[in-house]
C-alpha cells in the first residue's frame, strides 16, 4: 500500500506500532513523557481554572492576608516541585533516553538491513523506502510518544476547562468549533501536502546525498581531479536540486493557504473571539462580574493553548503515522532469504555440489538458463566465459545470496535451502571480484570478525600466501595498521593490486572446506598473478576449489573447466580436452595466447 493511500485506521496502527517500539527500547522515556505531559496540563488547568478563581474569590470575600498568602505559598511550592521534576526530565531523562532510543532503533534497522536479501539493495523502490525509514526515525518515534500522551491528557484537560467555562457561560463553548475546523480540516490537508512533498523529494535527496558522499570520500578524489566527472557530479547535484525546487514550488502555495487558514481558525478566531465576547457580556450586557470576567479570560487563554496543543499533537500523530509507515514496513518486511534462517546443520566435510537445471532471472531478465553441473570433493574447477556469462551469479546462487527461480542446488545431496544459512555459508571461503576493504586494521580485514588460535600467526601466513606480507611489514604498525586515512593519520592506503591481495588473504585465512576465488588477479601484473595462482593451487590440494578467471592461462591446471555463455554451460572438460574440442574455449584461449604471449614453450596454438 502506498503512503498516500493510507487509511486513518492504518495511520493509527502505525502510531501504536511506534509507541510499542519506543516502549520496548526505553520504558523510562515513555513513562516520564506521560508524567511530564500530565504535569504540564495539570499546571495549566490548575493555575487558570482553580488558582485564579480561588484568589479572586478570596478577594471578593475579603479573606485575610494570611489565608491568601498561605494558599499562594502552598501553590508556589507545588509549582516549584513540578518545575524541579520538569528540569530533571528535560535535562537528564530525555537526553539519556533519547540517545538510548536512537541506538535501539538503529540497531534494529541495521540488523534488518543485514538480514534482508541482496536483491533488496538492487531494488530502487525498496532502497528508497529503506532510506526514508532511516530518515530521523528516532525523532519521529519520539514525537509520536510525546503526541500520544499529549492527545490523551490534552483531551482530559480540555474536558476539565470546558466544564469550568460551562459554569460561567454556555455559549462560549461554541468557539471550540474554530480550532476543530482549523486543525482537522486545514491542518490535515497541510500535513498531506507536506508528506507528498517529502515523498517526491526523497529520490532527489538520495542523489544529493550520493554526490555529497562522493565529494568527501577519498576513494573518488583522484578521479575528480584527473577526469571531468566533477562536471557530471555538479550536473547531478544541480538537476536534483532543481527537481526539489520544482517540488517545493508545486506545494508552496497550497501549503501556505492551508497554514493561513489553520492559524486563523486555530488561534485568532478562538482567542480574540472569546475575549471580545466576554468583554461584551461585561461592558454591554453586564451579565457577568469583573471577577467572572477575570476567571473566564484566564480560562479562555488556557482553553486556547490547550486546544492548539491538543490539535497540534493530533496532527503530529497523523503526520508521523504516515512517515512511520516506511519504518514499520521495513522492520516488518519478511525476508525471502533471512540471514538468521535456521535449518539442518551441514556436515563438516564437503562431498559434492550439484546444480540441477537451475534457472535465475534478474529483473525479469533470465541470466542463468537450465544450468547443470557437478563439483566433487577435492576438485579444482574453473568457471570461464565472457563478461555477462553468469559466472559471478553462479557464486551468489551457491552462497544463497540469491535463490534460483527454478531448479535445485544441492550440497552433499541436500537442497541448500534446507540448511542453517549461517552454518552453510561457513563451508565456503570467498573472494569476490567487487570486494570491499573496511576502515579497520589489516588484521581485522583479514579475519573479518572471526576468531582463531594464534591469530597473528594465521594473518601473517595468509598475507604471505597472498603475496602482500612484505608490504604490510613495511608499515609502522604492521598487521595492526588501520586501513584508509579516514580515522587515523598513519592509516594505510594500498594500491588496487595490494588491496586485492588483502581480500584474497581473507579466503586463505578462513578454515573452510571449499575456497572460491572470483577474479582474484584482475588488478595484478602477470608476475604477481603467476605467484598468486601458484599459491591458490597449493591451497587446492587440501580443499575443494572453485574460481573464476578471465585469463585462461591460469586455469590450465584445473581438473575441470566450465565454459559459460549467456547463462548456459556450453563446454565442460579439462583444459586439454577443451583445446582438442576446438570450440569456444579453444578460440578464447588462442586469442589470449596471441595477445598476451601466454603460450607455454613448445605448446602450439592448436594443442
Amino acid at each position: 500500500m502506498k503512503e498516500k493511500e493510507l487509511s486513518f485506521a492504518k495511520t493509527i496502527q502505525n502510531d501504536w506500532y511506534a509507541i510499542k517500539l519506543g516502549f520496548s527500547i526505553s520504558k523510562s522515556l515513555v513513562i516520564n513523557t506521560f508524567f511530564w505531559s500530565m504535569a504540564i496540563y495539570f499546571e495549566w488547568v490548575f493555575f487558570d481554572a482553580i488558582f485564579l478563581r480561588e484568589i479572586v474569590g478570596a478577594l471578593d470575600e475579603n479573606k485575610s492576608f494570611n489565608e491568601i498568602f498561605g494558599f499562594i505559598a502552598v501553590c508556589g511550592l507545588l509549582f516549584c516541585l513540578i518545575n524541579l521534576y520538569g528540569n530533571y526530565v528535560e535535562n537528564v531523562v530525555f537526553p539519556l533516553q533519547t540517545t538510548r532510543l536512537y541506538g535501539g532503533i538503529y540497531r534494529k534497522l541495521y540488523a534488518k538491513a543485514r538480514n534482508v536479501e541482496l536483491k533488496c539493495y538492487e531494488d530502487s523502490e525498496f532502497y528508497n523506502r529503506y532510506t526514508m525509514a532511516m530518515d530521523e526515525a528516532e525523532t519521529k518515534v519520539r514525537e509520536i510518544i510525546t503526541s500520544f500522551w499529549g492527545v490523551l491528557l490534552g483531551a482530559v484537560a480540555t474536558a476539565a476547562v470546558f466544564g469550568f467555562m460551562y459554569e460561567i457561560d454556555h455559549l462560549a463553548m461554541l468557539f471550540i468549533i474554530c480550532p476543530l475546523v482549523g486543525n482537522f480540516l486545514f491542518g490535515n490537508r497541510k500535513n498531506k501536502y507536506e508528506f507528498k512533498r517529502y515523498q517526491e523529494q526523497a529520490p532527489n535527496d538520495k542523489v544529493l546525498n550520493y554526490v555529497n558522499r562522493t565529494m568527501y570520500v577519498s576513494d573518488y578524489a583522484k578521479e575528480i581531479r584527473i577526469f571531468q566527472i566533477f562536471r557530471l557530479l555538479k550536473k547531478q547535484y544541480h538537476d536534483a536540486t532543481q527537481k526539489n525546487i520544482s517540488v517545493a514550488v508545486k506545494y508552496a502555495f497550497p501549503n501556505a493557504v492551508m497554514s493561513f487558514w489553520k492559524n486563523t481558525f486555530s488561534f485568532t478566531a478562538i482567542f480574540e473571539g472569546v475575549l471580545l465576547y466576554a468583554v461584551y457580556r461585561n461592558l454591554v450586557t453586564g451579565s457577568i462580574s469583573l471577577a467572572q470576567l477575570t476567571v473566564m479570560s484566564s480560562l479562555m487563554v488556557a482553553m486556547t493553548w490547550i486546544l492548539i496543543r491538543l490539535f497540534e499533537d493530533v496532527m503530529k500523530i497523523m503526520k508521523n503515522g504516515l512517515f512511520i509507515n516506511n519504518l514499520r514496513g521495513f522492520l516488518e518486511y519478511e525476508e525471502m532469504i533471512p540471514e538468521d534462517q535456521k535449518g539442518v546443520l551441514p556436515e563438516k566435510e564437503f562431498e559434492s555440489l550439484v546444480f540441477d537445471n537451475v534457472c535465475f532471472s534478474y529483473k525479469d531478465e533470465e541470466t542463468i538458463k537450465n544450468l547443470s553441473f557437478e563439483l566433487r570433493k577435492g576438485e579444482i574447477v574453473a568457471l570461464v566465459g565472457h563478461n555477462g556469462a553468469g559466472k559471478t551469479t553462479i557464486v551468489k546462487l551457491l552462497l544463497r545470496l540469491y535463490d534460483p527461480v527454478s531448479g535445485v542446488i544441492r550440497v552433499n545431496g541436500r537442497d541448500i535451502r534446507e540448511y542453517d544459512l549461517h552454518a552453510y555459508r561457513e563451508m565456503f571461503a570467498t573472494t569476490f571480484q567487487d570486494f570491499s576493504i573496511m576502515g579497520m586494521t589489516i588484521k581485522e580485514n583479514v579475519l573479518m570478525g572471526r576468531h582463531y588460535e594464534n591469530e597473528d600467526e594465521l594473518v601473517e601466513k595468509s598475507l604471505k600466501r597472498a603475496g602482500v606480507y612484505e608490504k604490510v611489514q613495511s608499515l609502522p604498525k604492521g598487521i595492526h595498521t588501520m586501513m584508509t586515512k579516514e580515522f587515523e593519520e598513519d592509516g594505510a592506503v594500498l594500491s588496487g593490486g595490494e588491496n586485492q591481495k588483502l581480500a584474497v588473504a581473507r579466503t586463505f585465512a578462513k578454515n573452510s572446506p571449499v575456497k572460491i576465488f572470483d577474479e582474484p588477479s584482475s588488478a595484478l601484473d602477470p608476475i604477481a598473478e603467476y605467484e598468486l595462482f601458484k599459491n591458490i593451487m597449493k591451497e587446492g590440494r587440501a580443499h575443494t576449489m572453485l574460481f573464476i578467471s578471465h585469463r585462461l592461462s591460469s586455469v590450465k591446471s584445473c581438473d575441470k573447466v566450465f565454459m559459460l555463455e549467456d547463462g548456459r554451460l556450453i563446454e565442460e572438460g579439462s583444459h586439454r580436452q577443451l583445446m582438442e574440442l576446438s570450440g569456444s574455449y579453444a578460440q578464447m584461449y588462442k586469442k589470449q595466447a596471441m595477445n598476451y604471449l601466454a603460450l607455454d614453450e613448445g605448446e602450439e596454438v592448436g594443442s
